[in-house]
């Protein structure tokens, strides 16, 4: 229930208190309270509701307690004689939060550009993904202490500047949309590849980031890079009742049972890819949706389009150069035009800085040599693939491919 609630309780109480700091120490202290009474007196009808106005209470305890009690009450909008009803009152509105406005002020004050972008990003992707310090430093491919120093940074400037927990005017809107679109994709990645932990997806970051993606298409209806990250999302999501068996072993793409991708998803994505290619160029998300859509578009593996998706790669390279976006190249080439030049890219970012410590590179190789018939060397990088990662699906995936042998593609 708190991995559920928090970002929307966290978000509420940012907006009353004006301190994402202050937020998040009470939403925990809210925590600490509900795990001593649900025990006993059973689960809220509205756990969120419950877990806020608990909070709520807290902070107003602590300001009572305070010498700035006056003002801190006017800055949270409450009249000098509070009462305990208007209290609650304000809470219930704050709590009708159907289209997320809460959670967006809390994302676009996240990334604030007072902020430098890696602080945005690790900010809000530990308040609005509720993500640990380590799997953020994960989805970086930074150290952890490096993640927990850029989230403290800038929990303390956003308290130093006084930046207020607001969506910003209409014509900053733009200026602030790469780094919010970037974090929104950061999420969604988290729950559709988990990093660490023993499941495979978490299918609610997954649904918490489109979510924010159809508000932010609400809300900037002519961006098309909007609507090109809100189709990589649904086309992506389409999958994942088809990428676990029951048992929550991952399937790969190819060996998936296409028959359970969710047709629906697939419909909204496409539709929101051709909107985005009505509004203008495609940027990187409408690429990566563009890609994705060559296998939505495929009945069969058999019918991907694989030479449409090398060449897409190479645009998406070109627009946004990246040893990842490479890596995912050498799946395609591989897949387009055989398993040699797909391992000729793979080979060239093994000096990579940014891959030393990344799973999929040894898994794109050892899946590449399989494909060539070099069983041993491919064994070699499943077992290292198996030793990087941090997701106990994902590396029993790789073990089980070590000591088989087997030739199934890899990811793209």
């Amino acid at each position: 229930m708190w991995r559920i609630e928090s970002a929307r309780v966290i978000a509420a109480l940012a907006r009353m208190v004006n301190d994402i700091g202050l937020a998040e120490e009470l939403a925990q202290d809210a925590l600490v309270a509900a795990l001593e009474e649900w025990p006993r007196k059973g689960v809220p009808d509205n756990p969120g509701a419950w877990l806020t106005l608990t909070a709520k209470h807290r902070a107003i305890d602590q300001f009572r307690r305070r010498d700035t009690y006056q003002r801190k009450l006017q800055e949270i909008g409450l009249d000098q004689e509070l009462r305990q009803e208007s209290a609650e009152a304000e809470l219930d509105d704050a709590l009708d939060d159907h289209i997320g406005d809460d959670l967006l002020r809390l994302i676009f004050t996240a990334c604030h550009p007072a902020l430098p972008v890696e602080g945005r990003l690790a900010l809000t992707l530990r308040l609005l993904g509720n993500l640990t310090t380590a799997e953020i430093a994960r989805a970086f491919l930074v150290p952890e202490p490096t993640v927990g120093q850029r989230i403290s940074r800038a929990k303390r400037t956003l308290a130093d500047k006084k930046i207020p927990i607001e969506l910003p005017p209409p014509a900053e809107l733009p200026a602030r949309l790469a780094s919010l679109l970037e974090v929104i994709y950061l999420i969604f990645n988290e729950g559709y590849a988990a990093t660490a932990g023993d499941d495979w997806i978490r299918p609610s970051l997954c649904q918490e980031a489109m979510r924010l993606g159809r508000v932010l298409a609400g809300l900037m209806p002519e961006e098309p890079e909007v609507h090109g990250l809100l189709a990589l999302m649904e086309i992506q999501s389409s999958r994942l009742p088809a990428r676990t068996a029951p048992d929550g072993r991952p399937i790969l793409l190819l060996d998936q049972d296409r028959s359970r991708w969710d047709r629906l998803l697939i419909r909204r994505g496409l539709a929101a890819l051709r909107r985005a290619e009505e509004l203008g160029t495609l940027g990187p998300y409408g690429l990566q949706a563009a890609i994705a859509a060559c296998h939505a578009r495929a009945l069969t593996p058999e019918a991907t389009d694989w030479e449409r998706m090398a060449a897409l790669y190479r645009l998406l390279a070109h627009l946004t150069p990246s040893p990842i976006v490479e890596l995912n190249r050498a799946v395609a080439v591989g897949m387009a035009y055989g398993p040699a030049r797909g391992l000729e890219i793979a080979d060239s970012l093994r000096d990579e800085r940014a891959l030393q410590g990344y799973a999929q590179l040894p898994a794109v190789r050892g899946d590449l040599l399989a494909r060539l018939g070099r069983a041993e060397e491919a064994s070699a990088e499943f077992r290292r693939a198996a030793e990087l990662t941090r997701n106990a699906r994902e590396r029993d995936l790789f073990l089980e491919r070590a000591a088989a042998g087997s030739v199934t593609p890899g990811r793209p």
